[in-house]
């Protein structure tokens, strides 16, 4: 059975359960959302004074399928482990994760506080394992041929000043990945990432205003920022049977934002 969603075919996802992690808005929202359009069901997650997590939910619940949201800080182990009972409790087996964990403070690597840097790392690169191990381990126990899926950055790659905690993490992320794809291939639970670029999210209009979001998009190789669903959809594609021979891959999407400033005169003129 396939699903129609504004005259696009989307791939079949019924029957799946899938938990999303960082759901209450920006890309982790937008994964939900396109997952419950290919006919998943969902647990939504996001942390305890999000206020977003609700209006997801609703959202959700408004494609037909079914939907339960619990809060918890995933950076925290005991709340991981609280978060993933709660789930067995409800007698519901993870047949997908999409794992979003993300925290980035701005600061220079000269002034930066060292708190600052380790909750970087705890809330991005732990939580993360935290996370997918637990996971993993009802996966195994159960015999599911899963799908892990995690959202990187582009900023693995790239030294963007300010940034070396947020850069580190997540350049320690993609080396999880990778690892933990070698170790589950045993089980046929697939292991992947995203890497986004520059995506228009809430949290970008938190930290620049719209006028340079806007000047800042127009000098990119596409143009503009790209889209939280934009990410979505290669998401869904990632954590369907179609991608049954990717695994320990680390998908980029930015619109050719790493390679921005190594275009000729010419083409930027054009």
């Amino acid at each position: 059975m396939l699903f129609l969603c504004n005259q696009r075919m989307l791939i079949d996802l019924s029957g799946k359960n899938a938990l999303v992690t960082g759901a209450g808005r920006g890309i982790g929202k937008a994964c939900a959302l396109v997952l419950a359009k290919s006919g998943a069901n969902l647990i939504i997650n996001d942390r305890k004074e999000s206020p977003d997590l609700g209006q997801t939910k609703k959202e959700i619940i408004n494609e037909n399928v079914s939907c339960i949201a619990i809060t918890a800080d995933v950076s925290s182990r005991a709340e991981c482990e609280k978060l993933i009972k709660e789930i067995q409790r409800e007698n519901i087996s993870i047949d997908i994760l999409i794992c979003n964990p993300a925290l980035s403070i701005r600061e220079d690597f000269l002034k930066q506080l060292p708190n600052d840097f380790e909750k970087i790392i705890q809330t991005t690169l732990i939580s993360g394992f935290y996370v997918s191990q637990l996971v993993a381990q009802t996966m195994v126990s159960k015999g599911t041929k899963g799908k892990m899926l995690f959202i990187s950055s582009v900023q693995a790659e790239m030294p963007i000043a300010q940034s070396a905690a947020y850069g580190c993490a997540i350049a320690g992320l993609n080396h999880l990945v990778r690892t933990i794809s070698v170790e589950l291939s045993h089980h046929r639970i697939n292991v992947n990432a995203i890497q986004p670029g520059w995506i228009d999210t809430p949290g970008e209009y938190e930290s620049f205003k719209e006028q340079t979001i806007q000047k800042e998009a127009s000098k990119l190789p596409w143009g503009r920022l790209g889209s939280a669903d934009e990410i979505a959809q290669a998401a869904c594609f990632l954590v369907s049977d179609k991608s049954d021979y990717i695994t320990g891959s680390i998908l980029t999407v930015d619109g050719g934002f790493r390679y921005k400033d190594f275009r000729t005169k010419i083409h930027q003129e054009s």
